[in-house]
């Protein structure tokens, strides 16, 4: 591994003993491991984490993409003093390795050129017992998202069963749950101050192990009502929810409720003769630079990005980082998101409350951004896990702190939500006026049924911010799936498709929408689809940004998908299963390409709707020709003639965009960002 070297702003965290040394260090304070290569960027998770203990004045090192085969990598720095922070990445392990139909990618986006295999199946798991191995006494503490979705009993659908907490697999001392910033930094400063780690039972936004009687203790007098306060939620036994699909819909409904950091209680679950036990969440942080600037009690947004970042790789890799090229010059305004879209993990690890940015900090960060050599003027994205959410908020912090809704915008948008887009164009505005800058485009998708309620939002973003492709995300057209989806109904898209039109118009501009849709979600029928494609051969879409819905850890739909019961309603809900009725849905939504006629045929005889196959104005795919008939014979000799189909038919499997926590639908970006 290459050492610091001074042709950067900043020195890069280290890596090796020799860069400790070239900074007078006998010894690491706090040393991340992380699953993604080490880009010294804030998209990506651990190493902003990493960054911002060091801006709080610890000696932090970084072992990035360690060798899991041995303890031996895990020696590089040394011992910590205070504590190993372990994560996966930027994203659970085995949703970056597998796509829907549990085939392997053939990229990595956080590895160096893109190889796969450089971190192991359930990082977080590895990484901890190899930490413990290397050094038995360090406290080892699980964060980022891999840990944080899977802190509870949850459905694995990579091995289709329920798992336990993965807190006790990895036999790490505590977890950190959702961003945590300020749950680490309770942790280093007790740690540092001579509590012991056994002591750090209380701090919010962590989860820890309790023996058996501790939890008969809780078990005897939980939480029966929204109204007791001071007690604890107590879900269903990891043993009962493997049992009793039911029982796994009452934990999945009874966790959700308990997400607002403002009125969450401590949750309890049962594991054996023993049970996790997780604090509240954290609270969120302060927006701009907070109330109390230089308080280290404080810790505000603007922080976070007033960091000391290199913006770039390690000079290490030799090889282009795929997830780098997509965020090196984008900006992120904020975090959370109020959506609460079921098959969607932003919200249980970024949470519901919108924390933004002042408007200053974004401007720093764009004058650092015309500093960098390759930079000729374009931001590829001012976003965030939504485009639109920035300075969004409840009307009244009271009642945000009360509210037990899991949506704002569900089924219409709350009359407490302050929907003012004026400060978002003020900030475009102020951005695209820097010198220097030529072009600034949105590529974080829009929440569409917000941007309807500002026409003017809507016309800047056409004159402005639009490289002549809006990403929106209707994801169906059903009303039935939407509502299990909890989005809003297709005449909110279609509404704001044609402000858009005009809005492009009135500019002068040639530009279209790139709608996202899902198939194979909770609800959703091959009648669904046949409904879904019919709208798009209306409308004239050929959507090439499918999904094939992923059950992904602690989402509501994965509750569905596994259990058949929408839990927030206890009433049953159909889900496609078998990856065969998957790529049959897939296929309807891929209709007007030959290579997906055949499926699709299958799908449209199977829902009992041959009339739309034809050479008809209405038909969505024509009959099989002779010429494809050879050739679909002919392919049948191939790798996947036990299944029945032609090579070429098969779906192409998703490559992982870099796009938020982002669950059952398209894969997340690094970092606190998302869709």
């Amino acid at each position: 591994m290459a050492s610091i070297t001074p042709r950067y702003a900043h020195p890069f965290l280290p890596v090796t003993r020799a860069d400790m040394q070239a900074r007078g260090w006998e010894q690491c304070d706090i040393i991340i491991v992380s699953g993604d290569a080490y880009v010294d960027h804030p998209a990506f998770g651990p190493v902003l984490i990493a960054r911002f203990l060091e801006g709080r004045g610890f000696k932090v090192g970084l072992i990035p993409q360690p060798d899991w085969h041995s303890a031996e990598p895990f020696k590089a720095l040394g011992a910590p003093r205070l504590f190993f922070g372990v994560a996966a990445g930027n994203l659970d392990s085995m949703l970056n390795r597998l796509t829907a139909q549990k085939k392997n990618r053939s990229e990595d986006q956080y590895s160096p050129g893109g190889r796969t295999n450089c971190r192991p199946d359930r990082a977080s798991i590895v990484y901890a017992q190899r930490c413990r191995e290397a050094f038995p006494d360090v406290p080892i503490v699980l964060g980022g998202i891999e840990a944080s979705l899977r802190r509870i009993a949850h459905f694995d659908y990579w091995s289709e069963k329920v798992r336990r907490s993965i807190l006790f697999d990895a036999k790490a001392d505590l977890l950190v749950f959702g961003m945590g910033e300020r749950p680490i930094w309770e942790i280093a400063d007790r740690l540092h101050r001579g509590e012991r780690i056994e002591d750090l039972k209380d701090i919010r936004g962590t989860a820890h192990l309790i023996n058996d009687a501790a939890m008969k203790a809780l078990e005897a007098d939980p939480a029966k009502r929204a109204a007791d306060h001071g007690k604890v939620v107590v879900l269903p036994s990891y043993e009962d929810v493997v049992a009793d699909t039911r029982a796994f819909a009452v934990m999945s409904r009874d966790f959700q409720l308990e997400t607002n950091p403002g009125n969450a209680r401590a949750i309890a679950q049962r594991h054996g003769n023993r049970a996790i036990y997780m604090n509240p969440p954290a609270r969120p942080l302060e927006d701009g630079a907070g109330q109390k600037p230089g308080d280290t009690a404080t810790v505000a947004m603007d922080e976070l990005y007033d960091l000391k970042f290199n913006r770039v790789p390690h000079p290490m890799y030799k090889e282009p980082i795929p997830a780098y090229e997509t965020v090196k010059h984008s900006v992120v305004l904020m975090r959370g998101c109020f959506g609460g879209c079921t098959f969607c993990s932003i919200t249980e690890h970024e949470g519901r409350v919108i924390q933004s940015r002042s408007a200053a900090s974004v401007l720093r960060e764009v004058r650092e951004l015309r500093r960098m050599g390759d930079f000729r003027g374009t931001i590829t994205d001012l976003g965030g896990p939504t485009a639109n959410m920035y300075k969004l908020k409840c009307k009244s912090e009271d009642i945000e702190s009360r509210c037990r809704k899991l949506s704002c915008v569900h089924p219409g948008v709350c009359e407490n939500l302050q929907t003012d887009h004026g400060p978002l164009i003020s900030l475009m505005k102020q951005v695209r006026e820097e010198p220097g800058i030529k072009h600034v485009f949105i590529a974080s998708g829009v929440r569409y049924d917000l941007a309807e309620r500002s026409p003017e939002y809507v016309k800047e973003l056409a004159a402005h911010h639009v490289g002549g492709q809006l990403s929106v995300a209707p994801e169906h057209v059903s009303p039935r799936v939407l509502e299990k989806m909890k989005k809003p109904g297709i005449e909110s898209f279609e509404r704001f498709q044609h402000m858009f039109a005009c809005a492009s118009e009135d500019a002068g501009k040639e530009q279209y929408d790139i709608a996202y849709f899902i198939s194979g979600h909770p609800g959703s029928t091959l009648e669904d689809m046949v409904m879904l494609a019919q709208w798009l051969k209306e409308k004239g879409k050929r959507p090439r940004q499918v999904q094939d819905f992923i059950p992904t850890p602690m989402s509501v739909a994965t509750a569905m998908y596994y259990t058949g019961l929408d839990p927030l309603k206890m009433e049953p809900v159909y889900t496609a299963k078998g990856l065969r009725e998957k790529r049959l849905q897939k296929a309807l939504l891929l209709y007007w390409n030959p290579e997906h006629w055949p499926l699709a045929r299958e799908a449209l005889k199977l829902a009992g709707r041959e009339d739309l196959i034809g050479r008809g104005p209405k038909a969505l795919v024509p009959p099989e020709s002779a010429a494809e008939a050879a050739r679909l014979r002919r392919a049948s000799e191939g790798s996947n003639a036990e299944e029945g189909l032609p090579t070429n038919a098969w779906p192409r499997p998703a490559q992982p965009r870099p796009s938020g926590p982002r669950g059952g639908g398209r894969t997340p970006r690094p970092g606190p960002r998302g869709r």
